[in-house]
């Protein structure tokens, strides 16, 4: 019953205490906690100003779609070639983001030559350098360098690196390995004299990768707008960087319609060619035929028949001409079967899979030569472009042959028609029917070559009106303050950091620590009571109670003098055993002070030095230990007044030391003589204290338990292994020893420690085990503070 309840006691006393002392010794080391935090801030800060700010350079982009609105000629006509003009906002975000353009920018910008001026915590990027590094001769693969650059008197330029260290003047090329040959030109603006600057010097390649990451292109809000944004060191060229990005590629798109149109306007001009040597042929047949056989004009009955038959003639001549032209196309596209050139859509605009196929195929080769500006032919990307391409011209040929057939059952059918008309001419005079036969020929001629001249004009004026296909709403601009670093953030984490470490490392030290720290340590451990709580004490001297001393130690004494009167009130002969876990822990300390308390009731005292293997009490009185208890039991002769000694400490108090170190203490002990002296010695005193060995070390203080009325089991604060409670327990639980009590000895209250919060000035008042005393005074010291 009594473990239980002590159990539950425990349980609240933890719970109640646990945050307590951690926050106790956290606010008893504060000095730590101000040095870590003036220090994690001083970290953060210089980590933050040695970060390069970076700003936000942004810009709309509107995507113009021609199929919007009233449809014009023109856009009419940009359809038909299948310019690109309809491209959706999510292509366009894709071209943007391409290498090619990137490329283009960091090539016309000189973007992979970096200048900065050197500073004591980073190094500022200049938009403006006053100096330029031309590389004049690039090696093939420009690898990373870095040049300290500065300038003196007369035009002398010093040039260090990693692989050079030289001096040179302007326009002067040199070698620079991993670059080529490099000369340094004047700029508008003069270097500053003793001012180093550092150029970096990397390949292009590098330079678009950095590009790609930087930029962040995202369809807008509206459904053809297009934001771009840009993070960069320096607002004036993340701005210029934007604005040469948009204007190559409106440059790009322009370009690209520019020459569908030319593919088609070529193959168109060559066909004209063709059919205008057939036509001119076909018409100097006629008038060869007209002369040779003296006709003029045609017979009624000729001209009715051309009458009725003219409507089958047109549509034969369309259907004619379409199919002249796909087959133009397809041969067009066998000789041009690996896809090296740009296909005309123009003149099949009835088939709109067609248009979308070529479409593709020539936005393909477009990419395909983009990329090859920089790549090669074996690149894994133009072989797959390439794949693609084939793929395409595959599927095109498919369609071709697919709408030459549907056209060739047109073409059968109004032929069939054209057949019962016919067989009306064959009524007509032979010469007028040979010469009707060359007039419908002739008519489906100048029918194909008026479409391919249509078409040819067509797309000459599609290129005058080549707009680009989109606007900039909104053009680049940089924000005022730096997106990055946020230096707020970095100042609260050196804070945090500050707060943490000393944090962790005293709650490390809370967990790992093994010694007794806290009155919970004790009680969870053990039912054997606290009885007294001794503070530590400054003082060297072993005597800390005296007849007018009012101290808080001398109360603590007195207070445990109080509570052994409820375990021990005979009359004479009380013998309280003071023994501990091992040595060190304070127990001749706590012996002598006990005893002179006592003494100071006008109580009759006996101090015995029975720690045989170490004795010490004799030596703490200065007193001569040759002769004494072991004298004692090896010599009947020896009686007991003869190794009572009196103290001066006190006229009440009296000792008994130990004597010569035996060589068999533990047998001395159990000796009768022990027991016979003990007998004696409780009809002379009031109370006899036996300084015995530490129990967890020896079994002799085990042997003297069968003598004590009270065992005093001294445990020491932040100096006791936890561990050791497990000895006063188990001696409690198995009645090895009678009425143990425990003393905790050398509780320190500074420094955060957590056991007998509220010693000092108070007389010792430690406060009830309900924690509400402590919590009182901790509450008061924050208060104050």
């Amino acid at each position: 019953m009594s473990s239980k309840k002590n159990t539950q006691v425990m349980t609240e006393f933890e719970d109640d205490f646990r945050l307590e002392n951690l926050l106790r010794k956290f606010w008893a080391k504060w000095y730590w906690f101000l040095a870590s935090i003036l220090v994690c801030f001083g970290i953060a800060y210089y980590i933050a100003q040695k970060q390069t700010p970076l700003y936000l350079v942004s810009a709309k982009v509107q995507i113009n779609d021609p199929k919007r609105g009233g449809q014009t000629a023109e856009t009419q006509l940009l359809g038909e070639l299948g310019s690109m003009a309809s491209a959706s906002v999510a292509n366009e975000s894709e071209i943007l983001q391409t290498r090619y353009l990137m490329e283009s920018v960091a090539t016309d910008l000189k973007l992979n030559v970096t200048y900065y001026e050197k500073g004591s915590l980073r190094n500022a990027e200049l938009y403006a350098p006053p100096f330029v590094v031309d590389i004049v001769e690039p090696i093939d693969t420009i690898r990373g360098r870095s040049l300290e650059v500065s300038f003196a008197a007369e035009d002398k330029i010093s040039i260090k690196s990693d692989v050079l260290d030289t001096t040179v003047a302007y326009n002067k090329p040199f070698k620079l390995g991993g670059v080529g040959t490099v000369q340094i030109l004047k700029a508008e603006s003069k270097p500053v004299e003793n001012t180093t600057y550092v150029v970096g010097i990397t390949s292009i390649d590098k330079v678009v990768e950095s590009l790609q990451g930087s930029f962040t292109i995202l369809p807008g809000t509206a459904a053809s707008v297009i934001n771009i944004t840009l993070n960069h060191p320096v607002p004036k060229k993340g701005e210029d960087i934007l604005n040469r990005l948009l204007k190559n590629y409106v440059e790009t798109n322009v370009n690209d319609r520019n020459r569908l149109a030319d593919s088609a306007y070529a193959f168109i001009q060559a066909r004209l060619q063709y059919l205008g040597g057939e036509l001119g042929s076909l018409e100097s047949n006629i008038q060869g035929f007209r002369q040779r056989n003296k006709i003029t004009e045609m017979s009624k009955q000729s001209s009715e028949l051309i009458s009725n038959s003219s409507q089958y003639l047109n549509e034969l001549a369309k259907v004619e001409t379409q199919l002249s032209v796909l087959s133009s196309l397809e041969d067009y596209m066998r000789k041009n079967a690996k896809g090296s050139s740009i296909v005309p859509s123009s003149l099949v605009v009835s088939d709109p899979l067609f248009s979308n196929l070529v479409e593709k195929h020539n936005s393909l080769i477009l990419e395909r030569d983009r990329r090859l500006m920089s790549v090669t032919e074996t690149n894994p990307i133009i072989v797959n472009l390439n794949q693609q391409i084939a793929s395409t011209n595959s599927d095109m040929l498919a369609s071709l042959n697919s709408s030459k057939n549907s056209l060739g059952i047109t073409r059968n059918r109004l032929m069939a028609q054209l057949r019962n008309v016919e067989g009306q001419v064959q009524e007509v005079p032979k010469n007028e029917r040979n010469y009707l036969d060359l007039a419908r020929q002739q008519k489906i001629k100048e029918e194909l070559f008026i479409f391919l001249m249509q078409k040819g004009e067509e797309t000459a004026i599609s290129k005058t009106y080549n707009t680009p296909n989109s606007t900039n709403i909104d053009p680049p601009k940089s924000g005022t303050s730096p997106i990055s670093p946020n230096k707020m953030i970095y100042y609260a984490a050196g804070i945090l950091m500050g707060l943490l470490i000393p944090a962790g490392s005293i709650y490390g030290q809370y967990l790992l620590n093994s010694k007794i720290d806290t009155k919970a340590d004790i009680v969870k451990r053990t039912s054997v009571p606290v009885i007294a709580e001794i503070g530590h004490s400054g003082d060297v001297k072993n005597l800390i109670v005296g007849n007018m001393t009012r101290s808080a130690i001398a109360e603590q004494f007195r207070a445990l003098r109080t509570n052994l009167s409820f375990y021990i009130n005979k009359p004479k002969g009380n013998l309280i055993l003071v023994t501990s876990g091992s040595s060190g822990e304070g127990k001749s300390f706590a012996s002598i002070n006990l005893g002179n308390v006592l003494a100071l009731s006008g109580k009759k005292v006996l101090l015995m030095e029975l720690d045989l293997r170490k004795p010490s009490l004799s030596t703490k009185f200065g007193i001569d230990n040759q002769f004494g208890f072991t004298n004692f039991v090896n010599d009947t002769k020896v009686l007991a007044k003869d190794v009572i000694r009196p103290l001066s400490v006190h006229e009440n108090m009296y000792i008994i030391s130990s004597g010569d170190v035996p060589t068999n203490p533990a047998e001395m002990l159990l000796s009768s003589r022990a027991g016979e002296l003990i007998e004696e010695l409780r009809s002379m005193f009031d109370f006899i204290i036996i300084d015995a060995p530490p129990v967890g070390v020896v079994t002799d203080a085990q042997l003297l338990g069968e003598y004590a009325d009270f065992c005093l089991y001294v445990v020491r604060h932040n100096y006791t292994e936890k561990a050791q409670l497990e000895i006063v327990e188990d001696l409690n639980a198995n009645n090895r020893m009678k009425q143990l009590g425990i003393l905790v000895n050398d509780i320190k209250t500074g420094n955060g420690n957590s056991y007998g919060y509220g010693y000092g000035y108070n007389y010792g008042s430690y406060g009830h085990e309900d924690g509400r005393g402590v919590r009182r005074k901790f509450n008061s010291l924050f208060k104050k503070s």
